[in-house]
This record gives structure tokens, sequence and C-alpha cells, in this order.
């Protein structure tokens, strides 16, 4: 039997198949009757599980994350996609094809790779270029950089979002930096490339997306200054200084990236280059962001449902697309 994708499944199918389970929730109905809540997904997308009149036997027996044969039935509950399940039986990962579960970048990862070692090459100041270069080396944290998500749920989430993420906004830079020359470019270059280094170390991505135990406990901003200042204590090591001013600018960009408190932001944007870098990395997450939610909604009207992370409903229509 053919793989039923998430993105395919319309509201009052009768469903048995096989999907990754995650974040398992054991919780009382008002009635005080268990049900098990989760999130069953694959490369397409993610739909709310419930299973009701559950027992606290048969929620010990659900993974973390994992996969499951489930039986059950579709609905839209609050316009969003939700699977009643009746019955659900573990599923060993070694039985199942990873690339039906694990969604990854459409783009092509290694010409991705290739063009943003390129644009990077092209950094003049020779610390800077050092630092980067550093990094570049690391063949180990370049494989996990050309893997990893660039986030679990918002934007890029899924294998090969974070290189596409630094690629594109990499791209975005190039095109706009010659119109503000006052802009110091090797900053905002190398800003782009470091600004989500560790969202290799905050995330898990083996078969589930995660946070790390690290990712929980720091997030990718502070593990992302930490790798930065390892990478110039290495530099300082091998004789090549970084001017700690620069340093300070270019960790400036890091922490201040997300651009407001509320979004996670230890500090304001408070440089060109920081401000520069930060509005990419907004504008790149939105536009991936709204073309992901207007080709996944399970709606059948002009609009999504409502977004919460972007205070609106988006329109589907496209008028140029006829």
């Amino acid at each position: 039997m053919s793989h039923l994708f998430i993105n395919e499944v319309k509201p009052g199918q009768q469903i048995n198949q096989t999907y990754m389970v995650t974040q398992p929730i054991l919780r009382n109905t008002t009635r005080g009757d268990l049900y098990i809540a989760m999130y069953l997904s694959d490369k397409t997308g993610k739909a709310n599980g419930r299973m009701w009149q559950a027992s606290e036997e048969l929620y010990a027996s659900l993974p973390s994350e994992g996969f499951v044969q489930i039986r059950g039935k579709s609905e839209l509950y609050q316009n969003a996609l939700q699977i009643i399940i009746n019955d659900v039986k573990v599923v060993p990962a070694e039985s199942v094809d990873l690339s039906d579960y694990m969604p990854q970048t459409e783009k092509d990862i290694p010409k991705m790779f290739a063009e943003v070692k390129k644009v990077v090459a092209k950094i003049k100041n020779p610390a800077l270029k050092a630092l980067t270069d550093e990094f570049l080396a690391d063949g180990e944290l370049m494989d996990q950089f050309c893997t990893a998500p660039a986030a679990m749920m918002m934007h890029h989430n899924y294998l090969g979002g974070l290189l596409e993420h630094t690629h594109d906004m990499l791209m975005v830079a190039e095109k706009i930096l010659p119109q503000y020359p006052k802009v110091q470019a090797d900053l905002v270059i190398a800003g782009i490339f470091l600004h989500d280094m560790a969202k290799t170390k905050e995330l898990s991505y083996k078969i589930a997306f995660a946070y790390t135990d690290p990712g929980q406990l720091l997030g990718h901003i502070i593990l992302g200054t930490e790798m930065i200042n390892d990478k110039a204590s290495e530099l300082e090591h091998k004789g090549i200084s970084f001017d700690q001013k620069l340093l300070d600018c270019l960790l400036h960009i890091v922490v201040s990236h997300h651009g407001q408190y509320e979004f996670g932001s230890p500090k304001l944007p408070a440089t060109p280059e920081a401000f520069m870098v930060s509005y990419l990395d907004n504008l790149d997450a939105k536009m991936n962001q709204t073309n992901s939610l207007i080709e996944n909604d399970p709606g059948d009207t002009n609009w999504t449902a409502y977004q919460r992370s972007l205070e609106t409903k988006l329109y589907r229509h496209r008028p140029l697309q006829q």
C-alpha cells in the first residue's frame, strides 16, 4: 500500500497508515477520561493526533519520537487538520523508508554549499576571512551545516533548511550591498554565514526534529557566540590576532539578529550591519514561511486558516498564475 502523505489527507478520510509520532502527551478530558495528544508527521507536514479512551499502559508504549501505524479518521478542528486515532501500533524505525518522513530541501545541496563558499571567499578583512575559513575547514561541522534544519516549526524546518536559509540570505545580500556602500560588507557576509551556525548544536534531526539538551538550555544564539569565540581563540593560538572591537561587532550581529526582545534577541541591532542581517533574516524566514503555509494549508478557500505567528490569514489566490 502506497504511503498517504500528510498533505494529501482530506477531512473525513479513513486512514490506515504509518506516520512519525512526536511529543505524545497523556491528558484528561473535562470528564476526567484519559486521552493522548500527539503530532503525526511525514516529510510533507504535520497534523495533530488525538486518541480518546486511552490508558496509561498504551501511553507508556509510545516512543517520544518514532513511528506508529494508526487506524482512524481525519477531520477539521478549528480549521486545522486533525486525525482521530482508533488503534495505534509502534513500528520499528528500520522497517520504514526514512525518506518518506524527514522533510528535505528541494534545492541542490552541493550547489548551494559551493555558492555559499564562493560568497564567503570574497571577504577581504584578514581576521574575518581567517575566522570563516576556520569554520569552513571543520569538515564535520560543515556536514552538519548542510544537513540541519533552520528551525523546528517556523521556517526552513526541513533537512538542508539551515544551508538553504543561509544561502538565500547571502544571495540577497550580494544584490543589495552595492546599494549601501557605507555598510561594511565583510561583516554582513560573515554575520550571515555564522548567525545560525549553532542550529547544528541546538537541534537534533536523526529521526525527528527536536531540541538537544544544550539547545533547550542555552539556545543557538548563546551557543553561536561560544562557537565564534572558540574559533577566534584557536586562531590566536595559531598566531592570528583578532581585534576585539571587530569581534564584538560580529558577535553583536549574532546576538541581535532576531531583531526584537520578544523574539529572543538578547540585544537589539545597534549597527547598520546588524540591522541588515536582522532584516534579511526576517525577510527570508517570512518568504519561506508564507509560501509553505499557502502550499500546505488543508482548506479549499482563497484564505488559509489564521496563522498565529503572522497574526493574519494568508490570501492563497495567485492572480498571475492562472
